[in-house]
C-alpha cells in the first residue's frame, strides 16, 4: 500500500513494497517454516537465523544505507513483519523489537559516533540487540522503575533488574533506561547503551511462555555495572521521553506482527474449510463458517489501512502517537479474534499441534500486553481526541 499524499489514495504495493515483502517470504518458507514446531517444543531461539535475516537486510529495514541498513521505509518494514509472522510470528516478534526498539532507539537518539560504533552491527545482523524499559514492579507503571543509574566520574554506575527483555540472554547489546532522578519524574530517566561482557551485566531468568516461544524473553541483571559516559544516549533525564517516541514506532511494529498473525491464521482456516468435507460438502459452504471468514477478512482489512496510515505518518514524520496506538489496539485485537475462529473452524484439529492454527491461538495473546496493553493504548488514544 502506498499512500502518496492524504488527498491522493494509492492502495497498490510499490514494486519496492512487492519485492520486499517477496523477499521476507521465500525468507520464512525457506530458513523458518521447516522448524516452527521444532522451535516452539523447544523454546529453542535460532539466534542464527537472525544473523542470516541481517544478511537479507532483515534486521536493519529502517537504517540508512550510509550505515549498512536497507535504507526503506515503515511500507516496507511492515511488510518484512507481516511475511515473517504469517509463517512463525515468535520470529516476527524478534525481528521487529531488533529493528523498532533497540537499532531505533540508538538511530534516532544516538550521536554520530554512537551510531557509527553500534549501529551497522545491529543493521547486519552481526550483533542483536534487547531493549529494557520493564522492571517486575514496573509494567504500564514504567516511570516507577528502580533500576538506578548514579554518576561516579566519568563513568555511570547501574543497579538493578529488568524483565520481559526480548534477547535478555542472547543479545550483544542493550538500551536500557534507568532512572538518575527521583520515581514518578518523566525528566528523571535516562537511556545507555551496555554491551554484553560488561562487569556486572548479566543474565537471568528465560521466561517459559504460552506463546512467542521461539523469542527470548528473560531479565537483564545489573550489579555495579559500570558504563562510561559515551554510552549515554542523549541527555540526562531525557530517557522516559525517548522511549515513549521510541514506542510510537514500536506499536506500528506489534501491529504489523498482529496482521501478520491474523492473516496467517485466516488463511489457514480459509484453505481448510475449503478442504474439509462435512454432510456432503466443503464446510466453507455452512452459512456459519462463511460468516466467520466473511467477518475475518473484513477485521483484517480494515486493521491492514490503520497499520498503514499509522505507517505513511511515521514516515512523513507527522505526529503519530494516536494512531499508532489506534492499529496497535485494533490490530492486535484482531489477531485475538481471528486465532480464536480459525481454530474453532477447524474444530478439533485446530486443538492439535498438526495444524498452524493452534500456535497462532497461543502467540496472538501476547499482541495485546507487549509494548503496551490494549488498556494503556486506549488511555494514549483518549488522551490525544481529548487534547
Amino acid at each position: 500500500m502506498m499512500v502518496d499524499s492524504e488527498t491522493d489514495l494509492n492502495f497498490e504495493y510499490s514494486e519496492t513494497q512487492r519485492h520486499v515483502a517477496d523477499s521476507a517470504r521465500d525468507f520464512a518458507q525457506q530458513f523458518i517454516q521447516p522448524h516452527v514446531r521444532e522451535w516452539d517444543e523447544a523454546q529453542t531461539f535460532p539466534a542464527d537465523l537472525l544473523r542470516k535475516a541481517g544478511k537479507y537486510g532483515f534486521m536493519g529495514v529502517l537504517v540508512p544505507t550510509e550505515l549498512g541498513g536497507s535504507g526503506f521505509g515503515y511500507h516496507e518494514y511492515i511488510s518484512v513483519i507481516e511475511e515473517i509472522s504469517k509463517v512463525d510470528p515468535s520470529i516476527g516478534l524478534s525481528v521487529a523489537a531488533h529493528n523498532s526498539l533497540c537499532t531505533n532507539h540508538i538511530l534516532a537518539f544516538g550521536d554520530e559516533a554512537q551510531k557509527a560504533r553500534w549501529i551497522p552491527k545491529l543493521a547486519h545482523g552481526e550483533w542483536i540487540g534487547a531493549w529494557g524499559l520493564t522492571e517486575h514492579n514496573t509494567g504500564s507503571d514504567a516511570g516507577g522503575m528502580s533500576t538506578t543509574a548514579r554518576k561516579d566520574g566519568a563513568q555511570w554506575v547501574l543497579n538493578g533488574a529488568k524483565n520481559f527483555i526480548t534477547h535478555g540472554i542472547t543479545g550483544e547489546v542493550a538500551v536500557v533506561i534507568a532512572r538518575t532522578g527521583e520515581k514518578g519524574d518523566s525528566r528523571g530517566m535516562t537511556a545507555f547503551v551496555v554491551e554484553k561482557g560488561t562487569p556486572g551485566f548479566t543474565s537471568g531468568k528465560k521466561e517459559d511462555k504460552l506463546g512467542m516461544r521461539a523469542s527470548e524473553t528473560a531479565e537483564l541483571i545489573f550489579h555495579d555495572c559500570r558504563i562510561p559516559d559515551a554510552n549515554r544516549l542523549g541527555s540526562v533525564g531525557d530517557g522516559f521521553i525517548q522511549s515513549m517516541k521510541v514506542l510510537d514506532g514500536g506499536r506500528i511494529s506489534i501491529a504489523a506482527l498482529s496482521l501478520g498473525i491474523a492473516k496467517g491464521a485466516y488463511e489457514a482456516a480459509l484453505k481448510y474449510s475449503q478442504e474439509r468435507v462435512q454432510f456432503g460438502k466443503p464446510i466453507s459452504q455452512f452459512q456459519a463458517i462463511s460468516f466467520k471468514l466473511a467477518d475475518m477478512a473484513t477485521e483484517i482489512e480494515a486493521a491492514e489501512l490503520l497499520v498503514h496510515k499509522a505507517a505513511f505518518l511515521k514516515n512523513a514524520g507527522k505526529p503519530v502517537t494516536q494512531h499508532s496506538a489506534m492499529a496497535k489496539m485494533y490490530a492486535s485485537e484482531v489477531c485475538v479474534r481471528v486465532a480464536n475462529e480459525a481454530v474453532q473452524i477447524h474444530g478439533g484439529y485446530g486443538y492439535t499441534k498438526d495444524f498452524p492454527v493452534e500456535k497462532f491461538y497461543r502467540d496472538a495473546k501476547l499482541c495485546t500486553i507487549g509494548e503496551g496493553t490494549t488498556e494503556i493504548q486506549k488511555l494514549v488514544i483518549a488522551k490525544n481526541i481529548l487534547k
